[in-house]
């Protein structure tokens, strides 16, 4: 497969780190998850970085981290959920790479977060609903860039990576 770098994207708590880590070790490729890379970069956690400053600063911190990961070869990235809301970043994201779409119902992406306090724009008093609200923001651009779309709810990590691996073989056949 001659597909430069494997970029997941979709809504926080789709599944994109777990089953881009799972990808990345069927494909033999370095797995990077672009939330992770970030705090190591800054040496602190997402939540700190909205606090001070705010998701306008992390978003940009988001968009320098993504034109770098860009450079390299072979890689598979797990980007964060609103990476697609900057044009640059969807232009760069469809120009530099295979895009996967973990496309999880809102309903289940709560169920899956609820309990997460690292989630900076879940800290509302109805995070289900905000959930439902970022899905309909976003839904579209994840849709716009994706190479390929995935239902996040059909079976394991694992079973959710051979799946994938299939879809792109037959796309990168075509």
């Amino acid at each position: 497969m001659s597909i430069a770098n494997i970029f997941l994207v979709g809504m926080m708590g789709a599944g994109k780190t777990t089953v881009g880590r799972e990808l990345a070790k069927r494909l033999g490729r370095r797995f990077v998850d672009c939330d992770h890379a970030i705090e190591a970069r800054t040496g602190v956690a997402i939540p700190v970085i909205f606090d001070i400053e705010g998701e306008e600063g992390f978003r940009r911190r988001e968009s320098q981290e993504l034109e770098e990961l860009v450079r390299e070869p072979d890689l598979v990235v797990a980007t964060g959920g609103g990476i697609v809301l900057a044009e640059d970043n969807r232009r760069l994201l469809k120009d530099r790479g295979f895009v996967i779409y973990l496309d999880v119902a809102p309903d289940v992406l709560f169920e899956r977060t609820r309990h997460d306090r690292n989630r900076p724009l879940l800290q509302v008093a109805d995070p289900r609903g905000r959930i439902r609200e970022l899905y309909r923001q976003r839904e579209p651009l994840y849709r716009e860039v994706a190479d390929l779309v995935v239902a996040g709810r059909r079976g394991s990590p694992v079973a959710m990576a051979r799946t994938i691996e299939r879809e792109m073989e037959k796309t990168c056949e075509r």
